[in-house]
């Protein structure tokens, strides 16, 4: 793979930030459709598993079932890769959020374990593992769709706006649960409410799809399509073409995924409980100070991309993978040593800021494959690495918090030096590919 020439940058016009809002604002929507299940976890194990189970039992089936979820994604976003480096970007980027909307709204219409008896967890089950398969086509084909429309010298930053929607959509859950959770008696969530958030997500995701028919194929798939009897068309098999010609990406791919992952885990999923079980914060307090994380991560997302366009995609792997163990050390540091210049609220914002790496790997990521196979190659390594890491990392974190709470710090400081080492070794051997929107 040889570098491009880095081209002069274009500005972006009325139709690039059409395209560039409703990819975000579609990929936030179905981050919610996929996260608002595990906010109403304790209440549906009440609702979809005998009443004479062991709470503790039904809690994990509930649990075990969102989990399959996350197990799920390397099977669908696979198979939808296919398909959009075989017919295009738009028609997956598409059918994507209908797979996540529609079970999100028939969750909220389904009977429950009092109605249909063991039906009821066996149909959300089968509605967990196609929101599953849609999540794991909707991350790669949102960056690869975006990244191929974004104008010349502008991907980075178009890639950090998409990654800051999508982290949106955790703050948008958290926010629904919460509003929920003050407006209603917990006996009426369990009675009725509890099908709002769901029923609210699958109307949502449907506008969502209606949205995104005004969006266009990208112009680098165009160019590759009207080129087929040239390149002697499309591969049969894109993943096949990403196992044979391509193996040298797909190590940077996993690890960079995985520091990705890790940073989100231990931002929005450990920090959270880690503050409630053992520095005695309150449920309302802790959310406040994690929603402020998200927003500054999401501000740090677009940071990052900006400076992607200015200083490189590797250099920023490098930078942001040195920020981000010093970013989660100063947060440790305000819960452990309770320092008064240093207030929680202040060292989450820049926690999240910190975890700017989760707006900087995408253009790495669309830059390791070429256009030809580029989702397939994206979505095989990101979502592997994703489902291993995004279930191992909680249960490490957790099992070993008791022995020190800063066992986080170290972890990501782990986690850090991977991704300089990774930019380091791979950043000469691996030059990007950057196709424009105008190639």
């Amino acid at each position: 793979m040889t570098a491009i020439a880095r081209p002069r940058p274009q500005p972006f016009s009325r139709a690039d930030y059409r395209t560039l809002g409703l990819a975000a604002l579609g990929g936030a929507l179905e981050i919610y459709d996929f996260i608002i299940f595990v906010f109403f976890a304790l209440t549906l194990s009440q609702l979809f598993f005998p009443p004479e189970m062991p709470e503790w039992l039904r809690l994990l089936q509930s649990f075990g079932i969102f989990v399959t979820g996350y197990l799920a994604r390397p099977l669908g976003g696979i198979l939808m890769a296919h398909f959009a480096d075989r017919l295009g970007r738009k028609r997956v980027f598409s059918l994507s959020i209908l797979m996540m909307a529609l079970p999100c709204l028939l969750i909220g219409l389904m009977p429950t374990y009092a109605q249909i008896g063991y039906w009821a967890p066996l149909l959300l089950l089968g509605l967990r593992i196609l929101q599953g398969a849609a999540v794991g086509g909707e991350v790669p084909s949102a960056w690869v769709f975006v990244a191929e429309h974004a104008p010349q010298g502008h991907r980075g930053y178009a890639l950090g706006v998409l990654q800051a929607g999508l982290t949106f959509g955790y703050l948008l859950g958290a926010l629904t649960a919460t509003w929920l959770a003050r407006v209603y008696t917990p006996a009426e969530i369990l009675d009725y409410a509890w099908r709002i958030p769901f029923l609210l997500g699958g109307v949502f995701g449907v506008v969502g799809v209606w949205l995104r028919r005004w969006l266009s194929e990208t112009p680098v798939f165009m160019a590759l399509h009207a080129q087929r009897q040239d390149i002697k068309g499309l591969p049969r098999l894109p993943l096949g073409q990403v196992l044979r010609e391509h193996r040298q990406a797909l190590l940077p791919a996993a690890l960079l995924t995985c520091v990705l992952t890790s940073a989100v885990v231990v931002l929005v999923v450990i920090t959270p409980t880690v503050m409630q079980q053992r520095f005695g914060f309150s449920a309302s307090h802790t959310f406040a100070l994690s929603a402020l994380g998200i927003v500054f991560l999401n501000i740090g997302c677009v940071l990052a991309g900006l400076l992607v366009d200015r200083l490189g995609a590797w250099r920023c792997v490098g930078l942001y993978s040195l920020l981000l163990p010093l970013g989660i050390g100063l947060l440790y540091a305000s819960l452990i040593e309770q320092w008064q210049w240093l207030t929680p609220g202040l060292a989450y914002a820049l926690a999240g800021l910190g975890c700017g790496i989760v707006g900087v790997v995408p253009s790495v990521m669309v830059g390791l494959f070429p256009a030809r196979i580029r989702v397939s190659g994206i979505s095989f390594t990101y979502n592997i690495a994703y489902a291993l890491w995004a279930s191992l990392t909680p249960l490490l974190l957790i099992g070993l918090m008791p022995w020190s709470p800063w066992v986080a710090v170290g972890y990501c400081l782990v986690m850090g030096l991977v991704g300089m080492l990774t930019a380091a070794v791979f950043g000469a051997r691996q030059p990007l590919a950057i196709e424009t929107h105008t190639a």
